[in-house]
């Protein structure tokens, strides 16, 4: 009996791409541009995952947390700061490998994204140019964010797969629970932003080491 088509479906930050630094110093910048207290690397851990709009609340004083005018203005900032240093991000080790790999046994490839969809766009144009992506999307005003289901399966359909034929494969409690709520295949990676007991906790079917590891999972009988 012929195998059944299998996608995989990344998130981008801390899964796909090592950005941590850039997305840091993007609001960092912004930050000291008003003599605000900046934050490091370990706290922006738990910033990023929920939006853009979620980073640049969680950074700033809790006393503009409810003034909606600043944080609006904050947004457009860090829109533009960040605008001048996404393209510094790299690939974390492997993942050209494990991408090469998938592609060539006919692994449908897709990205779901809470990272602006702009941005999305820009940085797989640029930063994964040498795949086929057959779906990419970020945080878009008419799509609910992750953990909601929708784009992740909105995805799937767009891929021609079914949800269980699916693996979804990210950093965060997030990127877990929005597997869990397409039933999908859920896969945790290590190597990314968030602690591994945080991936358990949100539902990990599975948790990897290393972007090679996938490969086991997807090739099992």
């Amino acid at each position: 009996m012929q195998k059944l088509r299998q996608a995989v479906l990344f998130d981008l930050d801390g899964t796909l791409l090592d950005s941590l630094g850039d997305l840091a110093e993007s609001m960092n910048a912004v930050l000291r541009e008003d003599g605000l207290p900046t934050h490091g690397l370990d706290d922006f851990r738990f910033f990023i995952g929920d939006g853009i709009q979620a980073l640049v609340k969680r950074s700033l004083p809790l006393r503009l947390h409810n003034d909606r005018p600043a944080l609006e203005a904050y947004l457009d900032r860090y829109r533009a700061s960040y605008s001048q240093r996404w393209h510094l991000s790299k690939p974390f080790a492997g993942i050209a490998d494990l991408l090469d790999t998938l592609q060539a046994q006919g692994v449908g490839l897709g990205i779901v994204s809470n990272k602006p969809d702009n941005f999305t766009q820009q940085c797989v144009q640029t930063l994964f140019p040498a795949w086929t992506w057959e779906g990419v999307v970020g945080q878009l005003d008419h799509v609910p964010s992750k953990p909601d289901p929708t784009g992740a399966l909105a995805m799937a359909e767009k891929l021609g797969v079914q949800p269980e034929d699916c693996w979804f494969v990210g950093d965060s409690d997030v990127d877990m629970k929005t597997g869990v709520n397409a039933g999908m295949n859920v896969v945790g990676v290590s190597w990314g932003f968030r602690p591994e007991t945080e991936l358990r906790d949100a539902g990990a079917q599975h948790i990897i080491g290393q972007p090679a590891e996938l490969l086991a999972l997807l090739n099992k009988d």
